[in-house]
């Protein structure tokens, strides 16, 4: 093979496994927007414990958040507790527990608010948190 040829064939091998990696990116960044766009309500809340230092209340609480997720208009469910993160001024680690919530549509979300799994949760474990704070976003 001359070297004028084997110049040719590794630049087309090297396009070719560019576009193969760019082409197996589009899953992902198609599922992330799908996903927007498939739950556009988001539903965020931030739980501080009674007693912060303590790992078990944290874990009930956890436990108790992830039995949420039975509630049908969920439509994703994250659960999650504080990430020991770069300490900055905008990076608020306060809370124990975090719940990341999307549905479909307002009127999901408002069945959550009153479905059987959600009140018995509340009445299982309020006990561990001192204070929820509540976000509720729709896409822009």
């Amino acid at each position: 093979m001359s070297t004028t040829n084997r110049r040719k064939f590794i630049a087309t091998a090297a396009t070719v496994a560019a576009g193969t990696v760019v082409a197996s990116a589009m899953p992902s960044i198609i599922k992330t927007t799908s996903m927007t766009n498939k739950y556009p309500i988001v539903h965020h809340a931030l739980f501080w414990l009674k007693n912060p230092d303590s790992k078990e209340d944290r874990d009930k609480l956890v436990a108790g958040v992830k039995t949420l997720g039975k509630i049908p208009t969920i439509k994703e469910l994250h659960v999650g507790v504080v990430a020991s993160t770069e300490k900055r001024d905008v990076v608020d680690n306060s809370w124990g527990v975090s719940e990341v919530m999307f549905f479909s549509d307002l009127a999901g979300q408002a069945a959550y608010q009153t479905h059987p799994i959600h009140l018995e949760f509340i009445k299982n474990h309020s006990h561990l948190w001192e204070k929820v704070i509540v976000y509720d976003a729709v896409d822009a």
